[in-house]
């Protein structure tokens, strides 16, 4: 029988506070959590949102300009030119009394170096990729992995047993496992290495402590070209080169002469032109490849390796397009376009022209090989027509150097500055009538005046500190094998004030190192530098400045193929300073040209060559004994 409860409502309302109490804590608990879940979830809700649909962009290669050569000389006694100083007009170009050079450096260095090092650039490749370029790894095989000197082997039999070797195993680079390995990369554009010393190899590499022989350079990229072309390449190397194109070895070239004759090469591939072995490109005669055909914008892998066992070493790759006639040499050959994946830059013609004799083979025609136009220019764009320049009014006491003058009282005197003399400033009224007010009763304005139109005499000194390098081989010191020695160093300049009273304003100096082509007649910047001085604030008034650019200069001789010596001296300097409103105060020059053409100097980067009006120029160029 189910039974049957009936509510009390004595009970309900008898029911104990703390139930209740109980009862209300639950619930509002239970509201609680209500809330803080729909604010939860709304919250969630605002934080969706809906990713746009995904655009397809066209990617493009990025094309980075390479840069920089640095090329110095040392410095010798120089010519001063002197001028005095109008203080009271201040023209721009003003010559101070000149003292002899210096020697040595000591004090305080100050500045910074204004221009970019343009070492990076080097005829074996740059130092950072514009993305259509060729590796290169540099394999010393004088020395293992570590680093270690390795048997000797001055015959180069054993380097020319394992790049046979190299090439008999389908371009393995596992056979150069126990070479050393130089741990920069090289990004080449071209393969254009007129003859010189082989050691600039490895220097090229930042590999020190190799002697420039018994080398390799392995190049790896992409060839491709934006149209259909057929193309054959010419090489010619001292020692060795070799191309290969989508596995296929289209071009080789060994030493021609016996008992070296085909020692790498061997049977492994061969010419089929009859102007192979014909004509000289550098110091040897060179050979002609297999043609190749490339489909418009369709890529090919391509390898070349080059090496060298020693003395002197030169590598060109040429093309000769099909159907395409071109210029000829005094030989009676083709002058051909060098092989290139992107147009060269003036810095690395500057390097190249340095030891290319002309009608060899061309750096600035032929094709180039990438996937995009290289011919096009961008649009001129349109220049508006300027807003017409209301005519100026001239002030006749401004321009005979009258100005108004304010004294601390307040009251004015309009006179022309003369000069500062025992602590007054001389000023002459419009009568001629000189009068001398003591600086302190000037308003502050007008002592800055007095101040900058009373610039300081300087004494200005140039200085060089230069040193003499030789480099061992230890084992492999074995003649024309050596790198060349070096003299290297650095330039600077000492001011100081020699004209009495203080002044208490910053001077911006600059300097300008210039240097000499040797066997030609070019010139080229070798250092810049910008920095500022005090004289009031400097110890005596003295002050001396250091660059902090390392100068390089070089001196050889390739006898058995040049005609002249290579490298660079030292030519010139100019020292210019300027006070705090910009006006040229002082000029300090070696060479009278160097101020003509001071304008034209400043356009200038380092390791620019130039002619005698300053203007950018390229080397001069040598001339071979061959042929």
């Amino acid at each position: 029988m189910k039974q049957v409860f009936k509510k009390n409502p004595k009970m309900v309302k008898g029911m104990p506070s703390a139930v209740v109490l109980s009862i209300l804590i639950h619930v509002g608990l239970f509201l609680l959590a209500g809330m803080l879940v729909v604010f939860t979830v709304v919250k969630k809700e605002e934080q969706k949102f809906e990713p746009p649909t995904a655009v397809e962009r066209p990617k493009m290669k990025l094309r980075k300009p390479k840069v920089k050569v640095k090329r110095t000389s040392k410095p010798k006694s120089t010519t001063r030119i002197v001028t005095k100083v109008d203080r009271a007009s201040m023209p721009d170009i003003q010559l101070p009394e000149m003292s002899g050079m210096g020697e040595g450096f000591g004090g305080d260095i100050g500045g910074f170096d204004m221009l970019p090092d343009l070492g990076e650039v080097t005829m074996f490749g740059a130092g950072q990729s514009i993305g259509n370029d060729f590796v290169g790894t540099f394999y010393d095989s004088k020395r293992d992995r570590e680093g270690r000197t390795l048997p000797v082997d001055t015959s180069g039999e054993a380097w020319r047993n394992l790049i046979h070797k190299f090439l008999l195993r389908g371009w393995d680079l596992s056979v150069f496992s126990r070479c050393y390995r130089s741990p920069r990369k090289l990004y080449a554009t071209n393969l254009v290495v007129p003859v010189t010393y082989s050691s600039i190899a490895p220097v090229s590499f930042s590999d020190e402590d190799s002697v420039g022989a018994l080398w390799m350079v392995h190049y790896k990229g992409e060839l491709v070209h934006k149209e259909a072309i057929t193309f054959r390449l010419w090489g010619m190397a001292d020692e060795f080169m070799a191309v290969r194109v989508d596995g296929e070895l289209v071009l080789a070239f060994d030493w021609p002469h016996p008992p070296l004759d085909r020692r790498i090469i061997g049977k492994l591939w061969v010419s089929d032109s009859a102007d192979s072995r014909k004509y000289y490109i550098g110091n040897n005669r060179s050979v002609v490849g297999d043609w190749i055909t490339l489909e418009p914008g369709e890529p090919l892998d391509m390898e070349i390796l080059i090496g060298d066992n020693g003395g002197a070493g030169s590598f060109y790759l040429a093309v000769e397009v099909e159907g395409v006639e071109y210029e000829r040499n005094r030989q009676g050959g083709p002058i051909l376009p060098a092989f290139k994946t992107a147009e060269l830059s003036h810095d690395l013609l500057d390097i190249i022209y340095r030891e290319l004799p002309e009608g060899e083979i061309s750096l600035t025609n032929g094709p180039v090989f990438c996937d995009y136009d290289v011919s096009g220019k961008a649009p001129t764009p349109k220049v508006e027509d300027p807003d017409p320049v209301a005519p100026s009014v001239t002030d006749d006491s401004a321009a005979n150097g009258m100005r108004m003058w304010t004294m601390a009282d307040g009251r004015t005197l309009e006179a022309e500055f003369v000069n500062i003399f025992g602590g007054k400033v001389v000023l002459k009224n419009g009568r001629g009538k000189t009068r001398k007010v003591p600086k302190e009763q000037l308003s502050g304005e007008d002592i800055e005046y007095a101040e900058l139109a009373s610039p300081p005499d300087l004494d200005i000194n140039f200085l060089k500190n230069f040193r003499q390098e030789t480099f061992s081989g230890g084992f492999y010191d074995i003649e024309y094998w050596e790198r060349p020695s070096e003299e290297w160093g650095h330039f600077g300049v000492q001011l100081k004030q020699t004209s009495p009273g203080e002044y208490n304003h910053e001077l911006q100096v600059e300097m300008f190192v210039v240097g000499s082509q040797r066997g030609g007649d070019k010139h080229l910047l070798l250092d810049r530098q910008q920095f500022a001085f005090n004289p009031a604030r400097a110890e005596q008034r003295f002050f001396e400045f250091r660059s902090d650019r390392k100068v390089v200069l070089h001196k050889y001789v390739i006898y058995w193929y040049y005609s002249r010596e290579f490298g660079e001296k030292y030519a010139g300097c100019l020292v210019t300073v300027k006070d705090e409103r910009g006006e040229t105060i002082a000029v300090e020059s070696s060479s009278k040209w160097l101020v003509e053409n001071l304008e034209n100097l400043k356009k200038l980067s380092v390791g620019n060559y130039m002619d005698k009006t300053c203007t950018r120029t390229f080397p001069s160029r040598p001339k071979t004994l061959i042929y």
